[in-house]
């Protein structure tokens, strides 16, 4: 009896494909992948450009030297700034080296000139808004402003930018990296994904801190810290993204996408200073990884790691705690499963 193969074997997956045509879809398969597309954008336009519509200065911290002038500045700028009191223009100029003010204000009292130093490295629409507001005060009291940048950027970083893009490319491929991880969960043995995660995650901070600094000179920080700051920042997104697509499922990935690269990035303070964000931003921006991450990197850059050690603390904290709730899950699931038997 001979086989055929060929035309008929063509029509017999004719026919097949034509009986399972004929029965429409579920409306969620349809739906899931819509919203979650939509509400991926909405969020993305949303924050990226409505944060940016209309800036304002929220107790921006200036030191301001001298009993008199301090009350001065205090009275007439209200909320917008934060003066903190200083003896004179020296100890400002050190609280502003530290990063515990953006800029220091001071002025002889037998004299009608003002001196406004700041730090350029604070980004741009910080140093900005804080000129505007000295600068408003300085021509309302009939004095003369001279400003200096006492901690500006580096040469290859004239927009301030690069702390930002550094720390978006590298969220962006330990989301990456753990999306991919999440395919392989029937392949990998999760001890195995879990040292694929760590490894690539210190290989993605090593990278990008040799790209960033010693080859493009845009990042001066030193090479080990920022090495290490930015290996945390890749291990806790990785580790998030799987820790949401392993509890949440296919849902899990674009949560993370709305969480680490939309809302993350938009609030880590670097287009826009997080003294002039809206409340709720201003509030989760120091505790999502890029925001962090921004802060660490501006820190060991230019302010020789004066306040690095709480944003890389956060860092640690994200990625330490979503590796356990990741490597618990088998156990959770296994015990569900003897409770439901």
């Amino acid at each position: 009896m001979a086989t055929r193969l060929g035309p008929p074997a063509e029509a017999d997956l004719t026919t097949t494909t034509t009986a399972s045509s004929s029965t429409a879809p579920p409306v969620r398969l349809w739906l899931q992948p819509a919203v979650i597309a939509l509400v991926v954008v909405a969020a993305f336009v949303g924050c990226y450009v409505g944060l940016q519509r209309d800036p304002q200065p929220h107790r921006v911290p200036v030191a301001v030297a001298g009993q008199e002038l301090s009350g001065e500045i205090r009275q007439v700028l209200g909320d917008s700034v934060d003066v903190h009191p200083v003896a004179d223009a020296a100890t400002g100029r050190a609280e502003l080296e530290r990063r515990d003010v953006v800029a220091a204000l001071s002025g002889r009292a037998d004299s009608d000139r003002l001196r406004l130093e700041v730090g350029g490295a604070n980004g741009q629409s910080t140093t900005t808004a804080v000129k505007s507001l000295i600068g408003a005060y300085a021509h309302g009291s009939g004095q003369r402003l001279t400003t200096v940048d006492v901690v500006p950027f580096a040469r290859f970083d004239s927009r301030g930018l690069a702390g930002f893009y550094v720390a978006f490319g590298v969220t962006l491929a330990g989301f990456v990296l753990a999306q991919n991880a999440l395919g392989l969960a029937n392949r990998l043995h999760l001890r195995h994904r879990f040292w694929l995660l760590s490894g690539v995650s210190v290989a993605i901070g090593i990278v990008a801190t040799v790209i960033a600094g010693p080859i493009l000179g845009a990042v001066p920080a030193p090479v080990v810290p920022l090495a290490f700051g930015l290996t945390l920042l890749a291990a806790a997104a990785a580790f998030t993204t799987k820790l949401l697509g392993t509890y949440l499922g296919p849902v899990g990935v674009p949560v993370a996408t709305l969480l680490l690269l939309t809302v993350g990035n938009s609030t880590s303070g670097a287009t826009i200073g997080p003294d002039l964000l809206p409340s709720a931003a201003r509030a989760v921006s120091a505790l999502l990884p890029p925001g962090a991450a921004v802060r660490a990197v501006t820190d060991l850059s230019y302010f020789h790691g004066a306040q690095a050690v709480q944003p890389l603390a956060t860092l640690a904290l994200w990625a330490v705690i979503a590796a356990v709730l990741v490597s618990v899950r088998p156990h959770l699931r296994r015990r569900r499963t003897r409770v439901t038997a």
